[in-house]
């Protein structure tokens, strides 16, 4: 049987914790770098938002899963980093796991998975990387503006979860802006580098195209769920963010339509630009076919050749090649071909 970790234990497995309470009166509490059992027994009267940051270890909720009746297998999916976006009702608490995306601009789209447990009183996140998207909804509950900490925590769940979709946007708006690039790219020189930004851009549409679809169906799972946790209020706004997703999703596929349309694009360039070459090639390689006929004529080796004797001879066959070869790129021009 193990034994059941320490305080400093606990503590090691979690990189840092911050707790918020606050109530409808209007009374706001807030704690860094607590200890998770210092947490415990949690006020039936207030609104607690636990976040963690880095859990290592599913022992470090022991706590919680005792008091709380957190089932095991939760445990698990927290840290189980890949993933799938999912939504599950356990009755006394609702689970919800999620892809946060956000963009670097030396890396790309880059994703963390964020994890929710709603509870009829609290709200536990969990973060994994040292992104945080959560601080407008920090700093909402710190000034007291809007209706936040006047509604229970399934409206503080509803608002940690349209942040992750809202980041949602500002990475497509970052992907438009290389969309933009790779267009001007390939109207004025396309190139390797270009054809390197269009499998860049697709990459990183099909990552986010496999975060954004399950996001879609963990969100519509938590809005038309049975759950007695979300209150009928709070679902309006469920379906908001609902609506979002498929925003997102309209967009992402705008987006992929677009990559493929400029990879042709970028094809038929490549294509046109090797037509052209051909073309001067072909045109000087039809020029001399007359001009090595003359050469090869007189280049034989005969006794008697009559031009060969001639005093004019050479500059004359130097002028008719000269000749033939302006009649026909004159040729060539008055057809286009040039």
């Amino acid at each position: 049987m193990v034994d059941a970790p320490s305080r400093a234990q606990a503590a090691s497995m979690v990189q840092h914790a911050a707790c918020m309470t606050y109530g409808a009166n209007g009374d706001f509490s807030e704690r860094q770098g607590v200890d998770l059992a210092s947490v415990l027994p949690l006020d039936s009267r207030r609104v607690t938002w636990l976040d963690i940051h880095g859990m290592t270890e599913p022992s470090a909720l022991e706590p919680f899963s005792t008091s709380l009746g957190i089932h095991p297998l939760t445990l698990e999916d927290i840290l189980n980093t890949e993933q799938r976006p999912k939504m599950e009702d356990f009755g006394d608490y609702v689970f919800i796991d999620l892809n946060m995306l956000w963009y670097d601009s030396e890396q790309g789209v880059e994703a963390q998975q964020v994890s929710f447990i709603l509870g009829s009183r609290y709200v536990i996140s969990f973060q994994r990387g040292d992104v945080d998207v959560f601080a407008g909804v920090r700093e909402r509950l710190r000034s007291g503006k809007g209706r936040l900490r006047k509604m229970g925590a399934d409206y503080l769940a509803y608002a940690l979860v349209d942040a992750v979709v809202d980041n949602y946007f500002l990475v497509l708006e970052k992907l438009g802006e290389e969309i933009e690039d790779i267009e001007e790219a390939l109207i004025a020189n396309p190139g390797r580098e270009t054809l390197r930004g269009i499998h860049h851009l697709k990459r990183e549409l099909l990552h986010l195209r496999k975060s954004v679809w399950p996001l879609r169906e963990a969100v519509g799972a938590l809005d038309r769920g049975e759950s007695a946790l979300i209150q009928p209020g709070t679902r309006a706004y469920l379906r908001d963010v609902y609506d979002h997703t498929i925003q997102v999703i309209d967009a992402l596929e705008t987006y992929r339509d677009m990559v493929s349309g400029m990879l042709d694009i970028y094809l038929s360039s490549i294509s046109n630009r090797m037509n052209e070459v051909m073309k001067v090639l072909t045109i000087i390689s039809t020029v001399f076919i007359p001009l090595t006929f003359l050469a090869g004529v007189y280049g034989m080796n005969f006794r008697f050749m009559p031009e060969l004797s001639w005093r004019w001879g050479y500059p004359a066959l130097l002028g008719i090649m000269l000749t033939v070869a302006a009649v026909m790129l004159a040729f060539f021009r008055r057809k286009k071909w040039l």
